[in-house]
């Protein structure tokens, strides 16, 4: 009577093991493929903010009849005249035009991400700042007697 006890509570614990092993497979493959995951051509659109212009939000793919959300962020950071898809490798800011009291610099496309409609080079700028960095450093010495 006691081997057919240890026999049942052994087979029950194997039976246990297998269903949680199946849950656990199947969970992964929702998450990796998840709905239509069968589609090869998805379109993905911008990335949208929640709430304001940036931070967490949602993509919206589609492929065929098929519709997906996914999460994702947009840097508070970013530049809005490009978005948040579009990554440009920048040269160094050129000199300060006196006339307009801005600097710029050219950037070229290095990778459009969800297939995002880029421009391949694009031209920013920044106003001028004063330079304050030789104040700076002489602040810093005077305290050290």
């Amino acid at each position: 009577m006691r081997m057919q006890r240890r026999g049942f509570l052994l087979l029950a614990l194997l039976a246990l093991l297998a269903l949680t092993s199946a849950v656990a497979k199947k969970k992964d493959k929702v998450k990796k493929g998840g709905p239509g995951s069968e589609c090869a051509e998805w379109t993905w659109g911008p990335c949208t903010p929640s709430s304001k212009d940036c931070g967490v939000g949602f993509r919206e793919g589609t492929c065929g009849a098929q519709t997906q959300r996914i999460r994702c962020r947009v840097p508070c950071n970013w530049k809005k005249e490009f978005g948040a898809d579009c990554k440009y490798k920048f040269e160094s800011w050129g000199a300060c035009d006196g006339g307009t009291g801005t600097k710029a610099r050219q950037g070229t496309l290095k990778k459009a991400r969800y297939n995002a409609q880029c421009q391949e080079t694009i031209r920013v700028t920044k106003p001028c700042t004063p330079k304050t960095k030789a104040k700076a450093k002489a602040k810093k010495g005077k305290g050290k007697d």
